[in-house]
């Protein structure tokens, strides 16, 4: 049976490596020998699939300008299954990113029902917060709501034009009872994922956004409707004799689209040979990398001058779910699955001495068959969060597996880092809320 991938309800249970054959994600293995110093995430294959991170890598490698785009929808408290993607956004702006991180009010006042005061006071308090503490710089940094940015909601009502009710319910299974608002909420989340690649803003550029599988449907959307907004598509072809050559279409574009773009891809590539029609031109060349980086250039520069988006479909890349301290997905609705990042930390350091892990029935058991780390809550917090060396990692793992260590001296030194986190992290939190402003957030 097919999975189903919902970005509003608990995903439990999915199947990642059948995520690429159902849903066209690419594993990530192949890109990760191309990144400088990668994330920990990316080293121990907690991010496990990608859609077009090349791109990202190439703008990683030649430090070209990129941005990194994700959201907050404000329900609840913010956790460490939340921490995951704030470490991300923190990581891609340290290496050259300008980080870009929506609040996404008007999809939980229309999913949740939640007051648009109680939003912002959640969005504020519980991420954008947290967010700073963790290591965000204002410099190449900006933060809003979906509710105050007029592009956004602008660009929606674009987007929209090119979405029906019929794509939406194959893509999120809505039905009938669905409400209207709820389907605007998703084109809104097309927009925030665009609207940096506006002229206002960056302009078309990179853009990546990290999430969980569960979100993987508002990216396909996206891309699908950043395609449909562009006046042209460029196409890898090859002739009747099997030699390749790109053709390009036009969507709407001007009668006079092809002819510029024809002039000036002459000036711009030697001996460059195409065929111009109203509707569309082939180019018969050496295409090589440097060739078609020149031709998507031109194809870029003749949209905007004539007025069209030109966007870059956004690439994104999937994370593993934590688990929850009691078995189950880390949710906020279940406080006790959760360590909240405003928690009392002593409270806290008690979750995890209760917490579900990989151990046998008894000492004896586990002293001759060894633990399972891949069943442990508290492994998974080191991996995720508690650790930064690979070795040590490395080492708490064998340690497990050969029984040499039992789960309470587990518990207990992951419980200390806990405590001793959320105790830094949230005398951060006091400076970060002094900092607010610097990032333009009045509160």
């Amino acid at each position: 049976m097919a999975q189903k991938l919902d970005p509003w309800k608990s995903s439990e249970n999915l199947d990642y490596s059948k995520l690429f054959d159902e849903f066209g994600i690419s594993p990530f293995a192949d890109v990760l020998p191309q990144i400088k110093n990668p994330h920990k995430f990316m080293r121990r294959g907690v991010i496990f699939g990608h859609r077009d991170f090349e791109s990202i890598v190439s703008a990683l490698n030649d430090k070209k300008p990129y941005v990194v785009l994700d959201g907050f929808m404000p329900t609840g408290k913010a956790h460490f299954g939340h921490k995951m993607v704030m470490d991300q956004i923190v990581w891609y702006q340290q290496n050259g990113a300008k980080a870009v991180v929506g609040i996404a009010d008007r999809e939980a006042h229309s999913v949740r029902n939640l007051s648009w005061e109680e939003c912002k006071r959640i969005g504020v308090e519980e991420y954008l917060i947290s967010l700073i503490a963790l290591g965000l710089e204002p410099e190449n940094a900006r933060l809003y709501f979906q509710s105050e940015c007029e592009a956004v909601k602008d660009l929606a009502f674009e987007l929209g034009i090119h979405v029906n009710s019929s794509e939406l319910s194959a893509i999120y299974g809505f039905s009938g009872e669905t409400k209207l608002s709820h389907m605007v909420s998703t084109v809104t989340q097309g927009a925030d994922i665009l609207h940096s690649q506006l002229l206002e803003f960056e302009g078309p550029i990179p853009v990546v956004v990290p999430v969980g599988a569960d979100q993987d449907p508002h990216i396909r959307l996206t891309r699908g409707v950043a395609s449909k907004m562009n006046m042209f598509l460029i196409e890898k072809r090859t002739d009747k004799d099997n030699k390749p050559y790109w053709s390009v279409r036009g969507k709407d574009a001007p009668e006079n689209a092809f002819e510029l773009m024809d002039k000036r891809l002459k000036s711009e590539i030697p001996n460059v040979k195409t065929k111009v029609s109203k509707e569309h031109m082939d180019i018969f060349s050496d295409m090589s990398a440097g060739n078609e980086e020149t031709l998507r250039a031109v194809v870029q520069e003749i949209e905007l001058e004539l007025g069209g988006y030109a966007f870059i479909a956004p690439a994104s890349t999937y994370h593993r779910f934590m688990s929850g301290l009691t078995g189950g997905k880390m949710s906020s609705s279940i406080p006790e699955s959760n360590i909240a990042l405003t928690e009392d930390p002593k409270a806290a350091a008690k979750k995890v001495m209760k917490s579900k892990t990989g151990g046998r029935t008894t000492v004896e058991e586990q002293k001759e068959l060894g633990g399972e780390p891949d069943k442990c809550s508290v492994f998974e917090l080191f991996v995720f969060h508690l650790i930064d060396d690979d070795d040590e990692l490395c080492q708490i793992q064998n340690d497990c597996q050969s029984g040499k260590i039992l789960c309470g001296e587990c518990k207990k030194k992951a419980a200390d880092k806990i405590e001793a986190f959320l105790t830094d992290h949230q005398e951060k939190r006091k400076i970060a809320r002094e900092r607010l402003c610097e990032f333009g957030i009045n509160y």
